[in-house]
């Protein structure tokens, strides 16, 4: 009954999204600001302020029948160091709720750990590629032990893509080692690789995917979800928002993590100069 509750709710958001985003897509007019915003939100590195919260919703996980929330918190800031160089900051900060994941009937809320990147890009693309590298630093931000691994982290984090022709296609990888925290948690060594395209109208709508790829070295495991979506640029009174939806789709993991389905909803906040 919890799980049909979960599906239901996130059934009608869904509804509500796409009607919105078919409203983008339907537009006779496009509007070129819609446009430009649209290619510059589907560059992870764009010089442009946004603010997205992506909510991830996946149940029937593991051997509990679990269901877990992940509202992720991710602010993009640009900041230039030079007419030729940006650096952009980006934070990943999950609030989530879980419930019959650790055992039946438990449930945890709570912040978990934070990822902050910095990726020092060249100001203008090249022939539409264009490329950034930094470091990437996990935060024991977690309030709830069972939501994060209670260790400091350090690695590098990159990026590539390719803008042409209404089409973003490129990938970004970071790998994290913890270098302090509790003894009792074991190290983290992770990798996460992230593929991803889209293709935007002129309207400013589009529809791509990405497959999120996590590779835990020290575990020994793989984590890989395919997220197809569809994304739209409106208006909610004068702020410029995306909205994206899309389900979220299990290819490869533990049996112990590996839910039935998931589904994503983002909501970005966008700041044009």
């Amino acid at each position: 009954m919890k799980n049909l509750n979960i599906q239901n709710q996130s059934l009608l958001l869904i509804s509500k999204l796409l009607l919105t985003i078919g409203t983008v897509i339907a537009q006779d007019k496009p509007a070129e600001s819609a446009a430009d915003l649209a290619k510059k939100l589907s560059n992870p590195i764009a010089s442009l302020i946004s603010v997205p919260f992506q909510n991830n919703t996946d149940v029937g996980i593991g051997t509990y029948n679990g269901s877990r929330n992940t509202l992720n918190f991710q602010p993009v800031i640009p900041i230039s160091l030079s007419p030729k160089l940006n650096m952009i900051t980006r934070v990943v900060l999950p609030i989530i709720t879980q419930q019959d994941i650790t055992a039946p009937g438990v449930k945890q809320t709570g912040l978990s750990d934070a990822v902050i990147s910095a990726f020092f890009s060249p100001s203008e693309a090249k022939n539409g590629l264009t490329w950034g590298v930094g470091p990437a630093i996990l935060v024991p931000t977690a309030t709830d032990k069972l939501l994060g691994t209670e260790k400091l982290g350090v690695g590098p984090t990159a990026v590539i893509l390719k803008q042409t022709n209404g089409w973003t296609y490129g990938a970004l990888v970071n790998q994290i080692w913890s270098i302090a925290g509790s003894k009792d948690r074991a190290d983290v060594n992770q990798m996460f690789v992230q593929p991803f395209f889209v293709y935007n109208w002129k309207s400013g709508a589009g529809a791509g995917g990405n497959f999120e790829i996590t590779q835990n070295w020290e575990g020994n495991t793989t984590a890989v979800f395919f997220n197809p979506t569809l994304s739209g640029i409106t208006k909610l009174g004068t702020q410029m928002v995306q909205l994206a939806i899309g389900p979220r789709i299990p290819i490869s993991m533990p049996a112990d993590s590996r839910p039935d389905f998931g589904i994503r909803a983002v909501v970005n906040f966008v700041f044009p100069k």
